[in-house]
């Protein structure tokens, strides 16, 4: 149980309230504030305020998820290829090479909108290459 209430709640619980308020016989100013419908905020066009960002927050995850997938693919790759030439052990390259593999997994998941999933990706592929530099 964390303790926090969800929003539905809260509506709810305010609902109640004025309903309750508003059953009083007696003649005060209703000073208490009236919930707003659903809509109330949505536009001309039928798009709520909060729908009008989705699209683009979206878009910028699946943008952020592929080009930092696509840029940590070829920093692996950059460093596989240069411990494969020097006298590192042949696990070295291998654990960089497969990070950038992952990272590249991650890159193609984020651009098609798996940003969660892409994120996860991320982040096992980093840990992969940093075996392999821990290693070195």
């Amino acid at each position: 149980m964390s303790g926090r209430t969800d929003s539905d709640t809260q509506d709810g619980i305010r609902t109640d309230a004025i309903e309750a308020h508003d059953t009083d016989d007696t003649d005060t100013p209703d000073d208490m504030p009236r919930p707003e419908p659903a809509d109330a905020d949505a536009d001309a066009d039928g798009d709520s305020g909060e729908d009008e960002y989705a699209g683009e927050d979206a878009r910028q995850a699946r943008w952020t998820a592929a080009g930092t997938g696509a840029l940590l693919t070829l920093a692996g790759l950059a460093a596989a290829l240069l411990r494969l030439t020097g006298p590192a052990p042949a696990l070295v390259p291998a654990a960089y090479a497969l990070g950038a593999a992952v990272c590249a997994l991650a890159a193609l998941l984020g651009s098609r909108g798996r940003t969660r999933r892409a994120l996860w990706l991320l982040i096992a592929g980093v840990m992969v290459m940093a075996v392999g530099d821990q290693l070195d």
